[in-house]
């Protein structure tokens, strides 16, 4: 349920969930509160005053004169009931009365997915029929397998009738017919083509329809995550997701193709990531109390690299020039042969990639959100390690992989992490006092940066001027916190007292240059790819932001930094984790699912380290926003301020 809470006396107003947390709901609105702990609860700096509406909090943070009289941490505040919210002088500021102005909206709230992403039917891959046969005698004595077909001719007139196509299921068929009384399930494989006849893939014995289930996996590089979907229904039913266990053997794709090159490292590699998806299932059947027999079909997605990983091909050739995949279509394969906790029957389908760095994570994701069946032209966009770029329409595309590096997911920053608990994940900067309002993920003190508060940091550093354009602090500024450190000029977030890690935190101007690379490469990269096609920022007509971390971006901020396009806000939309999104419209709807053929088809890989003109525009990127404010201009305006 939403609510809106008012900020006094900035008088700007934000929509939140129904027991989201307060201080939250002020970062999202722009509203500064000093709060030094990440939401802990232990600094007391972020006292507000309910004017109206009601909180749920903690009394024991406040005295009982303050409580009685309305004062609450916002921190420790979880929003019930629309609210009107005077955060007082002193608490905004700490040392002198502020003339706040409103800043813009920070968040640009998600579009309607309606439109991108469309509707689709419940219609899966899969089927069942329940059949009930009548048993052989001396006077009909045919074949068990044709005492099939016929109970499936007389349940479904003209139909065409399925074929069988694996010598286990001959196998054991008779018992299974016998012993469930010839009364029996056929779950039955759709074709690839809507003129091709289903498949029988296995015989159930009993009425097995209810038990209908399909499981769509994003197999990621760092996580991995999974979803069971009722093909019944068509609803989700359960969610898991984990940690690739890969990782202990390198956190990025090279790592782990220098690694599978080693004597038994790719055997290692295969049986990690199977462990991983193996998990998925465990836990979602655990929690639904079905066995993993009951799942009829696997939709996953992954990049080229752990496609590669999870059937057991070998990587190598994949970072050697000319940069070449062992296969690009994969081919159906049987869960089970892999060592997935699965029917022997079951069927994973792994969307195809494109190249070596554009796989089927991304065909998935410009599947789902329909690039190749719209007029419109789309850039669509997957920030992480290696970030994925995509544009096109329903007539042409074309992709590009760019090493953003690491700096988005925590690395190569010094005090840089994950997106797990403790990670500062958004932050605001005291335009007059320079002190920071931290919040982290779990609400307890801080122990590192994540990729979304690296760019809010770095953007609201910018705006106070307490950075320059170059990524230099500015040496003029007398506080505490600004200071000389041993990698140079830095910015204290939290001091030691108040980490988690108990140091102190601070951003670096070595980390603000790894960000400065990493998000010119990105930016060039889209510059690259539509001067390839003779077309600027100005001719798209929407820019989908796709993958975990694009979900958790400011929009305004990353715009601030020129990680994105200064365009109409409108027309971006948030698409979160595309891949896992695209498996499952795929394994709802086999019509949707016949449609990615077309997808992949469509789509033309560029090598951004083959085309001159990468390197000139990534040059030209490495400046806060850019060198060239004319393709900023919103952010030149509120930089002259």
């Amino acid at each position: 349920m939403k609510r809106t809470v008012r900020f006094l006396p900035d008088n700007i107003t934000v929509t939140v969930g129904q027991g989201d947390n307060l201080l939250s709901a002020a970062a999202a609105a722009g509203v500064y509160i000093s709060a030094y702990c990440g939401g802990d609860g232990v600094c007391g700096k972020c006292r507000v005053h309910i004017d109206e509406g009601e909180v749920l909090s903690d009394r024991s943070t406040l005295k009982k004169e303050e409580w009685d009289r309305g004062m609450r941490l916002a921190c420790q505040s979880a929003v019930q009931t629309d609210l009107v919210v005077t955060v007082p002088e002193r608490t905004a500021d700490g040392r002198a009365a502020l003339k706040r102005k409103p800043k813009t909206t920070r968040t640009i709230s998600a579009r309607s997915l309606e439109t991108l992403i469309g509707t689709w039917n419940v219609d899966p891959p899969v089927t069942k029929l329940y059949l009930e046969l009548n048993p052989p005698t001396i006077q009909d004595n045919i074949s068990d397998m044709q005492r099939v077909m016929r109970g499936f001719r007389s349940a479904r007139p003209g139909e065409l009738e399925p074929t069988y196509d694996h010598p286990e299921l001959i196998r054991v068929l008779p018992d299974v017919l016998r012993e469930s009384n010839w009364k029996v399930t056929l779950l039955l494989l759709h074709g690839k083509r809507e003129e091709e006849p289903d498949r029988i893939i296995d015989v159930e014995p009993g009425d097995t329809t209810a038990r209908l289930y399909g499981l769509a996996v994003d197999i990621g590089t760092t996580t991995c995550s999974g979803v069971l979907i009722d093909l019944n229904s068509g609803e989700i039913i359960a969610e898991s997701s984990g940690y690739n266990a890969q990782i202990r053997y390198g956190e990025d794709v090279i790592s782990r193709i220098i690694y599978a090159a080693r004597p038994g490292g790719l055997r290692a590699l295969q049986d990690k990531v199977v462990s991983t998806i193996n998990g998925i299932i465990e836990d979602i059947c655990r929690n639904m109390i079905i066995s993993p027999a009951d799942i009829s079909y696997i939709m996953a997605a992954g990049n080229t690299v752990m496609s590669h990983l999870l059937l057991g091909l070998d990587p190598r050739y994949i970072r050697e020039a000319p940069y070449v995949p062992s296969v690009s279509q994969f081919p159906l394969t049987k869960a089970a042969a892999l060592g997935i906790h699965a029917h022997p029957s079951v069927r994973l389908f792994l969307y195809p990639c494109i190249s070596s760095y554009v796989g089927g994570d991304i065909v998935s994701g410009v599947h789902a959100c329909q690039m190749a069946k719209s007029e419109e032209i789309s850039l669509f966009i997957d920030i992480g390690t290696n970030g994925e770029i995509v544009v096109g329409n329903r007539d042409w595309m074309v992709c590009a992989a760019c090493s953003a590096g690491p700096a988005f997911e925590g690395g190569g920053i010094r005090y840089g992490m994950r997106a797990a608990s403790g990670a500062i994940e958004n932050f605001h900067i005291h335009p007059s006092t320079y002190d920071p309002m931290i919040i982290t993920i779990g609400r307890i003190k801080p122990s590192g940066i994540c990729g979304s508060g690296l760019i809010s940091i770095v953007s609201e550093l910018l705006e106070a001027k307490v950075i320059d354009q170059q990524g230099k602090f500015n040496r003029n500024l007398d506080h505490p916190r600004i200071r000389e450190g041993d990698d140079g000029w830095e910015y204290v977030l939290a001091w030691s007292q108040d980490s988690l890690i108990g140091e102190d935190i601070a951003i670096t101007e070595v980390d603000l240059d790894n960000l400065m690379r990493a998000k010119g490469a990105m930016y060039a990269g889209y510059q690259t790819l539509l001067s390839s096609v003779g077309l600027g920022f100005d001719d798209l007509d929407r820019v989908i932001l796709a993958g975990n971390f694009g979900a958790f971006i400011d929009l305004e901020r990353a715009i601030c930094i020129g990680l994105l396009p200064d365009i109409a806000r409108d027309r971006f939309y948030y698409l979160g984790n595309a891949s896992l999104l695209g498996c499952q419209i795929s394994l709802t709807d086999v019509q949707r699912f016949r449609e990615r053929v077309k997808v992949r088809q469509l789509i033309t890989n560029m090598e951004l380290s083959e085309n001159p003109e990468f390197m000139t525009y990534y040059m030209a990127a490495l400046f806060l926003p850019h060198t060239d404010m004319s393709l900023f201009p919103s952010v030149r305006e509120k930089l002259a301020r």
